[in-house]
């Protein structure tokens, strides 16, 4: 006797992959995040290997498992993924102090994220072959 199975959120055509806790504040994760966002999962990833951000080496590592989670556990075509939705969520919040003059405290908050990346199977249309179809 065992719990029913849980049943897939997600399209036939999709896989996600979650990090969760990670040490960075949420705005600055999304700023990351916006750069994959909607694009072809090659693209994406060359776009955080040569980014400058600290962060954008975890995203990279967060993608690439979506991808091989898209390959391996749903055989699905890697050059076919494209980055459908990079969500970016609040995690917890470690609070410190900093001592003030005259025996005051002052407040530092350290906040956490939560990153959810999933890509999809989808035809990637290049560029050339959607200006020829507006030029007809």
């Amino acid at each position: 006797m065992s719990k029913p199975k849980h049943p897939r959120t997600l399209a036939e055509t999709e896989a996600q992959a979650i990090t969760r806790n990670i040490r960075v504040s949420p705005r600055k994760l999304n700023l990351v995040a916006g750069l994959i966002r909607n694009k072809p999962a090659s693209q994406a990833i060359a776009t955080l290997t040569f980014s400058k951000r600290r962060i954008a080496q975890q995203v990279k590592k967060t993608l690439e498992s979506a991808i091989a989670n898209a390959e391996n556990n749903h055989q699905l075509d890697v050059d076919q993924l494209v980055v459908k939705t990079a969500e970016v969520g609040k995690s917890i919040v470690m609070r410190r102090f900093h001592a003030r003059g005259r025996g005051r405290s002052a407040r530092v908050e350290k906040f956490f994220s939560h990153l959810k990346i999933v890509v999809a199977e989808r035809a990637i249309v290049s560029d050339t072959a959607s200006s020829e179809q507006k030029a007809a």
